[in-house]
């Protein structure tokens, strides 16, 4: 059961991170000027990527071993919720994040801020599955 606790920890700093970036991140970082807003979207994004991409690995992984000890089928499910950010991240997401990374800082503009609003939209997917991982993971764990 030690596992299936881990990986209720792990989903919940999970989605803590993902509901900090759409709650206080984005709103701040869209208040600036077009120029600075994508100049604090790029390294804030790497540095979220290299936080919250093993955060789901992780907590996945915690989620199979929790399922695996106990064959408690939420515990499977929590997993792949929140192994879904990855895909869901490839797919949807990519594609918004490579355009925003190629875009020079003197090019930013009305469609690089229309860009970035749409990520914070695409964005909010990941806080949701990152909720729904932490609250089947802790129905799992109140057994």
């Amino acid at each position: 059961m030690f596992a299936g606790q881990l990986a209720l920890i792990v989903a919940a700093i999970f989605s803590g991170a993902a509901l900090y970036v759409n709650v206080a991140e984005q709103p701040a970082r869209l208040l600036l000027d077009d120029r600075s807003a994508l100049a604090e979207w790029k390294p804030a994004y790497k540095r979220g990527f290299a936080m919250q991409g093993p955060l789901a690995v992780v907590g996945f992984l915690l989620g199979l071993l929790a399922w695996w000890q106990t064959r408690d089928w939420r515990f499977l499910l929590g997993a792949f919720l929140l192994i879904a950010n990855w895909p869901y991240t490839l797919i949807a997401i990519m594609p918004t994040n490579n355009r925003l990374m190629a875009m020079p800082l003197e090019q930013a503009g009305p469609e690089g801020r229309k860009l970035m609003e749409s990520w914070g939209r695409l964005h909010a997917v990941r806080t949701a599955l990152g909720f729904l991982a932490t609250a089947v993971f802790l129905w799992a764990s109140l057994r």
